[in-house]
């Protein structure tokens, strides 16, 4: 009989641990160190028509061999219809799951596939405005921005997103329904933290007040906040870890398609992180969800080579990497988010090979990802060193669709190098002939 109990309370143990009911919250993951993030955005849509959240738990172990250690998820609430576009920016319940994309136990099982996998995960929010018919609408309309008659409530301005209305931050119970919900996901669900939908459209003293209130519920675990912004009060006043290299992006695009010098790369560099207080972070990248609507990296940097001569360029200077899931395997056509788009996984195996080795060398060596740079101009090469502590390396990027020579540093000039990505040594000389779009990583 005592045997038969034991094996009888094994077995409850066993399928309670089976169960994504019981989540364990992120109590035994450790999130990395904001300096150490590769982050690695998910858009559900991409995944899968239906049940998509279990199709991208089924690709995890493919994730995770890219390097990164942070998966963002785009929004997965239910989605409004009335006046609607079936954007996933356009909400109707904070606490729920539309089920296009699963259940709640589908995303706390994936939360948990993450962690067991060391990743951190966390969850889009929208906060500046919600679906029409949200029931905060009917039940609080007075939660949401109204025109000048004070009769109607309004879009979000000056954006034309007809299909969502704004909310009212002069509203104090609005807000503390809105912390309640991100609550929620922070201690019921288990998730490690929120990238914030427009959060410069949202005033700073909510977020500080968000934050603090998370960060208190979320007891010794830290939370990751990551602001989809690029004012400088997501740090001095919200409180946030992150938020968006928008304008390096700009300018990526300004040298690499426009023509303009790449020593542009570097004052576009020192401009965002002058005004950064230490120990925050841009998120740098050469797409998002946003962007690829438009164009994919091999089309916007011209093709497979620009896209990844533009990623070195992205990464290495201060860190803050970002893939968003598709570029891994190039896909090439704009991906519109506001319904599936199926990608093919196994297409382009060598650009996967070489996000994994890029994100691999960016986690293995310190230096890369948040070492000090020093940078020297040139017209047609972007040419810096990272170093820190026994650790150099110095960086070239062609950005031109032709070959270029690029004028190696008089401290280089003479050097043993290791090629990071080939494995082949050379000493340098005092020029480096480099084919169209080619980088180098030498050591």
């Amino acid at each position: 009989m005592k045997k038969l109990l034991f094996i009888l309370g094994a077995a409850v143990v066993l399928l309670a641990a089976c169960d994504p009911k019981q989540t364990n919250k992120g109590a035994d993951f450790e999130l990395p160190a904001v300096d150490d993030i590769a982050m690695y955005q998910v858009n559900p849509r991409v995944f899968a028509p239906e049940k998509s959240l279990n199709a991208v738990a089924a690709r995890i172990d493919s994730i995770r061999d890219l390097g990164v250690n942070v998966m963002w998820v785009m929004p997965i609430y239910p989605i409004g219809i009335e006046k609607g576009k079936n954007s996933p920016y356009c909400i109707s319940d904070y606490k729920a799951i539309a089920p296009e994309f699963g259940t709640i136990d589908d995303f706390k099982n994936l939360a948990i596939v993450c962690h067991e996998h060391g990743m951190a995960i966390i969850l889009d929010w929208v906060a500046n405005h919600t679906a029409w018919d949200h029931p905060w609408v009917k039940d609080h309309p007075d939660w949401y921005t109204h025109d000048e008659k004070a009769d109607t409530i309004i879009h979000p301005r000056p954006w034309d997103w007809l299909d969502v209305a704004d909310l009212n931050y002069d509203n104090q119970d609005m807000r503390k329904a809105m912390i309640d919900a991100m609550k929620f996901w922070i201690v019921e669900v288990g998730i490690d933290g929120f990238r914030c939908d427009v959060a410069d459209g949202v005033p700073a003293d909510f977020w500080k007040e968000a934050i603090d209130e998370l960060r208190a519920a979320a007891g010794k675990r830290k939370i990751l906040m990551l602001a989809e912004g690029k004012n400088v009060d997501n740090f001095t006043v919200g409180g946030f870890d992150m938020n968006y290299g928008w304008d390096y992006k700009d300018s990526l695009v300004h040298v690499f398609r426009d023509g303009l010098t790449a020593e542009n790369l570097f004052k576009a560099d020192k401009a965002e992180y002058d005004s950064l207080p230490a120990g925050k972070k841009k998120l740098r990248f050469t797409t998002n969800h946003d962007h690829s609507t438009e164009a994919t990296p091999c089309k916007e940097f011209t093709n497979d080579r620009g896209a990844m001569a533009a990623y070195v360029a992205s990464i290495f200077p201060h860190g803050g990497a970002l893939i968003y899931g598709s570029q891994e395997v190039g896909y090439p056509e704009p991906i519109n988010f506001f319904k599936y788009v199926p990608v093919d996984w196994t297409a382009k195996p060598e650009i996967f090979k070489e996000y994994k080795d890029l994100i691999g060398l960016y986690n293995a060596h310190p230096a890369l990802r948040k070492g000090t740079m020093t940078a020297w101009p040139d017209k047609d090469v972007m040419v810096f060193e990272k170093k820190q502590d026994d650790e150099r390396f110095l960086i070239l990027v062609n950005v031109r669709n032709e070959p270029k020579t690029a004028q190696i540093p008089s401290t280089w000039a003479g050097t043993e190098t290791t090629d990071m990505m080939t494995g082949e040594k050379a000493k340098l000389d005092t020029t480096l002939s480099l084919q169209p779009f080619q980088y180098c990583i030498l050591k």
